[in-house]
C-alpha cells in the first residue's frame, strides 16, 4: 500500500543578539540595563502487510528536507480554520449529531486532540447550519517532477477560487491534470503513537485488528506516529479493536491514499513543497493530498 496523506511546522531558530552603547574604557565595569539584552484517506483472504516510511501529504513529511517558517501561532491559526472547514462539509453531509455523524465525531475528536477551543468548535459546527450554500470540489494538479495533487476546496465562488488556485500552481510549476483523482482512493486511517509499540508488534496487531496495512510517518509537531489503514465501512471496528489491544488512539478519520507513489529527487520536492505551502495558504483550500514518496 502507498504512503499516506494533507499537510502540516516547526519555527525557525530565531537569531539573538545584544546590542547596546560603545565600550567601557579599561578597568571600568559598566552594567548593561535590562532593555539592552534579548532574551533569549476489499480486503483479500490473505493480505501481505508492510511497514513503509509514509508522508503524510501537506502535513511533516518536509520536515526532513525543509523547515517550514512562520510563527507557532499562525501555523495553530491556519490548522484551527482548516478544521473549521472541515466540519462545516462533516455538517453539511451528515448533519450536526456526533452520535449520527461518525465523519463529524472523529473530527470533533481530533480538534480536541489539537486543543482547538471549544468555541471554536460549537461556532463552526452553528455556522455550518446559517452559513450560505458553498460547494466542495476536488482539483486534480500535476505538479514538479511529475507529482499528483489532489487539493479539496470549500468556497461559495468557484470561479473566483479555481483563478486563484490556477495562478498558484501556474507560478510554482504546476498545471491541471484530469484524471489525477484516480490515483487515490479514500480510506479510513487510525493514527497511533509509534513509540507505543515495535515494528514487528505493529505488524502483528494491524492483522489482527484488520488493517490493511500500516505506515509509520510523523505529526505535526515531528513524533512518529503509525497509520493503520482500513476500507471505510471499517474505520470504527478498526479503532475499537486497537483499543481494545491497548493502543492509544490519536485521531482516526478518512484520508485519500495514492494507490503509486513516485520519488522525486531534493530539488523536485522542494519545488513541491512551495507548491503545497503555497495551496495551503489559500483560504478556499481544505487539504492537500499527494503521491509523493520522501527519501527516508
Amino acid at each position: 500500500m502507498a504512503a499516506v496523506v494533507r499537510p502540516f511546522r516547526a519555527l525557525c531558530p530565531r537569531a539573538l543578539s545584544t546590542v547596546c552603547g560603545s565600550c567601557p574604557p579599561p578597568g571600568v565595569t559598566t552594567v548593561l540595563p535590562a532593555s539592552c539584552v534579548l532574551y533569549p484517506a476489499r480486503r483479500s483472504p490473505a493480505r501481505t502487510l508492510h511497514l513503509c516510511p509514509s508522508l503524510c501529504a501537506g502535513h511533516n513529511k518536509w520536515s526532513k528536507v525543509k523547515h517550514i517558517k512562520g510563527p507557532k501561532d499562525e501555523a495553530r491559526g491556519r490548522m484551527f480554520m482548516k478544521f473549521a472547514m472541515l466540519i462545516r462539509i462533516a455538517v453539511k453531509e451528515g448533519g450536526p449529531n456526533p452520535e449520527l455523524n461518525l465523519n463529524l465525531a472523529h473530527l470533533l475528536e481530533q480538534c480536541r486532540n489539537k486543543n482547538m477551543p471549544k468555541a471554536s468548535v460549537e461556532a463552526a459546527i452553528k455556522s455550518a447550519e446559517k452559513s450560505k450554500p458553498a460547494s466542495q470540489q476536488m482539483l486534480e494538479v500535476r505538479g514538479p517532477g511529475g507529482c499528483l495533487l489532489l487539493i479539496e476546496v470549500l468556497t461559495d465562488n468557484n470561479s473566483r477560487t479555481q483563478q486563484d488556485i490556477k495562478k498558484i500552481i501556474s507560478k510554482n510549476g504546476g498545471i491541471w491534470s484530469d484524471g489525477a483523482r484516480h490515483n487515490f482512493e479514500k480510506r479510513g486511517v487510525v493514527v497511533v503513537p509509534a513509540k507505543d509499540t515495535t515494528t514487528e508488534r505493529a505488524l502483528e496487531l494491524a492483522i489482527e485488528a484488520g488493517a490493511e496495512d500500516v505506515h509509520e510517518t510523523e505529526d505535526e509537531e515531528e513524533q512518529s506516529v503509525l497509520k493503520f489503514i482500513c476500507d471505510m465501512k471499517e474505520l470504527k471496528k478498526m479503532r475499537t479493536s486497537l483499543e481494545q489491544l491497548g493502543l492509544h488512539i490519536i485521531s482516526a478519520g478518512f484520508e485519500f491514499v495514492p494507490r503509486r507513489v513516485l520519488a522525486l529527487d531534493e530539488d523536485q520536492i522542494n519545488s513541491a513543497l512551495n507548491l503545497i505551502e503555497a495551496l495551503n495558504d489559500c483560504a478556499e483550500v481544505v487539504r492537500v493530498w499527494d503521491n509523493i514518496q520522501a527519501h527516508s
